[in-house]
């Protein structure tokens, strides 16, 4: 006997990702079930090689008798939905922003912080991080168990898939237009400046301080998820790749470590893939992360300038372990660790 699964948002990219994720990992389903926006209803989608779903309206669905729900629709959506599904009994684990700093609502990470799931049980709710927060914080774990992490600096460059199938568009769009001499600004919708041939320095909001919503996110979630006495700096970078994002992450530890101390903790470490040869290709690229469960961890090396320094390149691909493959390893962890139903 499996479980009752629905997946909200099932159309979107993150959605397509968790149905694609479920099959692939077997995971143990009595029923899944697709349910989307009205604009969506009747829409067919796939479900591992045989199985097709016609999507159900949100606005009417009654989540009795549902054990999980896999939501992805956007914040205010969340917002409205998880609670009601709550309320009806199912575990929600939501992958948007709505939550995440909710203190009644754990935000996990399974490599990382596994035993907060258990909080699930105040609002039956459980938050997915932000995708560029979950792969820095797999590859920081290790290495604060090893030698206490003190500060982080991170800048990321961050692929459009970041912004929906619309952000992904307007890349091949605005690069397909400039080579026939078609002005960006008329393709530009999703991100504040060119973006194809481009990077920018702004991922969602500006805040009162200067520093982007997407920055605040990195921030708090790592003080939530990994240790509230690390202190975090981030510069958040949309650059002109479809999928994965990179972050170039620099650590300054209490205690003293050495490159091969690092390098063998994120070998051990589950969810981690250590790519680190100092020679050409002797590195992880976004381009070779897409469709990749791991994170991949890259340019292990010094920081001279200070006492206890470390460099790495951390890379990983977004719509992946960034959302949909963190959501599913959470409903594992939870039906392993917490549901009593017999799969």
């Amino acid at each position: 006997m499996g479980y009752t699964v629905a997946v909200i948002g099932a159309t979107g990219n993150v959605g397509r990702e968790l149905l694609t994720i479920l099959a692939e990992r077997e995971f143990p389903v009595e029923e899944v079930i697709a349910v989307a926006s009205a604009r969506s209803v009747g829409t067919e989608i796939s479900f591992g090689e045989d199985e097709v779903l016609t999507v159900e309206n949100l606005e009417d669905f009654d989540f009795t008798g549902v054990d999980i729900v896999l939501s992805s629709p956007g914040a205010k959506v969340s917002a409205k939905y998880a609670p009601i599904a709550a309320e009806a009994g199912a575990v929600v684990i939501d992958n948007t922003s709505h939550f995440r700093m909710d203190p009644d609502v754990p935000l996990v990470v399974p490599e990382v912080n596994p035993g907060a799931i258990a909080g699930y049980k105040k609002r039956g709710i459980i938050a997915n991080p932000n995708c560029s927060t979950i792969q820095m914080v797999v590859a920081l774990k290790p290495l604060h168990q090893l030698a206490t992490i003190k500060r982080v600096v991170v800048s990321t460059y961050q692929s459009v898939s970041g912004a929906g199938k619309s952000g992904m568009d307007e890349l091949f769009n605005q690069t397909r237009g400039i080579f026939v001499n078609q002005p960006a600004e008329s393709t530009r919708e999703n991100f504040t400046k060119q973006i194809a041939f481009n990077v920018i320095p702004h991922i969602d909001i500006f805040m009162d301080d200067g520093s982007t919503k997407e920055e605040w996110k990195m921030v708090a979630e790592t003080k939530k998820i990994l240790d509230p006495q690390i202190a975090v700096t981030a510069t958040c970078v949309r650059a002109p790749i479809f999928i994965g994002h990179a972050e170039a992450i620099n650590i300054e530890f209490e205690k003293p470590i050495t490159e091969k101390q690092a390098r063998e903790a994120l070998k051990a470490a589950p969810g981690i893939t250590v790519v680190d040869h100092r020679e050409d290709e002797g590195y992880v690229t976004p381009q070779e992360c897409a469709g990749e469960d791991a994170v991949f961890v890259s340019r292990i090396r010094k920081d001279p300038s200070v006492e206890n320094g470390l460099n790495i390149w951390v890379v990983s691909d977004n719509l992946r372990k960034g959302a949909a493959l963190n959501t599913v390893q959470i409903a594992e962890t939870l039906i392993q660790s917490y549901m009593e139903k017999a799969a």
